[in-house]
């Protein structure tokens, strides 16, 4: 079910007003637990019971961890939610990758993998909730949260239809305790949720869906493009991949918020980082902070020396591209971002902090920043890496025997995003929102839906994000 589906258009206001009429909170809770198996089942009824697994796995080893302080007995419930948790991801999301990578080492000696060991399907969002739960697991063993006793509470944490598929990676510190208390309708910004959902559909639909046939283009054969149009094909995927999953969290948040729960921040105008460091600090947030809790801290990132500090972090970084996909452009996109994250820690350490951030060099590290990102978007989205290195080759150095084009119209998108993106930032467009008076407010929201609407392809294109 796509958020911005006429399916989810009539399924979200009959669970709002479901929801909100329900005076018992227990049964609230009840009901959107109900509507979010629901909204999962609508991609797939058989997967329900993975999700349910990991509720009952991780549910049972919290409540197994606050009745114990035995050392060894805490480790095997910890051990237990870690192992079957990765232990369902691992099969459902690497196994087939693992099989085909084996089988191609093999292959002069024989070996082959059957269809059935390759055709695994992925479950939608699995990555996402699983590590929204074990995250849960993990914090009661180190003793941060208290286990929940209420189950119902627990496995609206993990199934809550918003951020269910594609996040935000929510942790249980921040919605257990929303869960623990009824949420008041009074207390709602309605404008704030409703602009929200509006931009993200933008985003999305008219922005994200209307560049896709460009991308595809370019990156189903470069050869056959010019390099202004490699440069337009590059930069607007830079744009998809960005409205597209900002976009899905703007909804998600937006559709959470209306229903009385506030989700995790995912972005912060990441465009504008002014390096490679930063940049991890403003893009999916969700996901850095969680692989900065549970991973690099887990591999010994904040208790070593230096050295080890940066092994830690291109460790992270190489699971963080494996994370994104089981394919080997994946891995590489994270060693890409690890080795920049690494030599830009060396030359920070060895020139120290910058006395004076000028507004030039200010525009010339965001500008290299961005540069760098394309780059790795390239490695990201290319379906193998011969691909990759034609693509980058032309990128790069600004050489290519292809002769089609992309039309370069589109950079004008890119340069409307971009001022957008910077007034956004600044806080200007929500100025201008807030400072309507509510007539105004709903003349200019349905003008702005209705021009949105206008703008839609006529084929929608499933999130990005939904593959991980």
């Amino acid at each position: 079910m796509l958020f911005t589906s006429p399916i989810y258009l009539l399924f979200f206001p009959v669970v709002f007003a479901i929801s909100w009429a329900l005076r018992d909170d227990r049964a609230r809770k009840s009901f959107l637990l109900l509507a979010s198996y629901v909204f999962y089942a609508a991609w797939d009824w058989r997967f329900l019971g993975l999700i349910a697994l990991s509720t009952a796995v991780d549910y049972a080893a919290g409540l197994a961890l606050s009745r114990t302080d035995a050392p060894g007995r805490r480790r095997a419930c910890l051990a237990a939610s870690v192992i079957v948790n990765l232990g369902v991801l691992g099969f459902f999301k690497y196994f087939g990758f693992f099989v085909e990578s084996a089988t191609a080492l093999l292959a002069p000696l024989g070996v082959t993998a059957s269809d059935r060991a390759l055709g695994i399907v992925l479950p939608v969002g699995i990555s996402f909730y699983t590590f929204q739960s074990m995250s849960y697991t993990i914090d009661v063993y180190r003793r941060q949260i208290d286990a929940t006793p209420g189950i119902v509470d627990f496995a609206l944490f993990v199934s809550f239809f918003p951020q269910l598929v594609a996040g935000p990676i929510v942790r249980a510190k921040s919605m257990l305790p929303q869960l623990q208390r009824r949420p008041r309708l009074d207390a709602v910004d309605f404008r704030a949720a409703f602009t929200l959902f509006l931009v993200g559909f933008v985003k999305k639909s008219c922005i994200a869906d209307g560049v896709a046939p460009s991308v595809d283009a370019l990156f189903a054969d470069p050869t056959s493009f010019t390099v202004l149009s490699v440069w337009t094909g590059v930069l607007l995927y830079a744009v998809q991949i960005y409205c597209d999953f900002s976009g899905y969290t703007d909804m998600a948040i937006a559709s959470a918020r209306l229903l009385g729960y506030e989700l995790t921040p995912n972005f912060r105008f990441p465009y504008f980082a002014r390096n490679i460091n930063e940049f991890w600090r403003r893009w999916h947030m969700s996901l850095s902070s969680w692989l900065r809790d549970y991973l690099y801290v887990g591999v010994g990132g904040m208790r070593g020396s230096h050295w080890v500090a940066q092994r830690s972090l291109m460790i992270t970084m190489l699971l963080a591209g494996l994370w994104h996909g089981a394919a080997w452009n994946f891995v590489a996109w994270g060693a890409l971002n690890g080795v920049a994250m690494v030599v830009h820690r060396e030359w920070r350490r060895a020139v120290g902090p910058i006395v004076r951030d000028v507004p030039a060099r200010r525009a010339l590290s965001i500008a290299a920043t961005f540069l760098f990102v394309c780059t790795g978007l390239i490695v990201f989205r290319s379906p193998d890496f011969e691909v990759a290195g034609v693509v980058a080759r032309a990128f790069l150095t600004f050489q290519s025997s292809g002769a089609e084009s992309i039309d370069a119209r589109w950079l004008l998108l890119f340069a409307i995003v971009s001022l957008v993106h910077g007034l956004a930032s600044r806080g200007v467009t929500a100025r201008s929102v807030e400072a309507l008076p509510d007539w105004a407010f709903a003349l200019a929201f349905g003008a702005a839906a209705a021009l949105a609407l206008a703008f839609v392809p006529m084929r929608s294109e499933p999130f990005i994000y939904f593959q991980f």
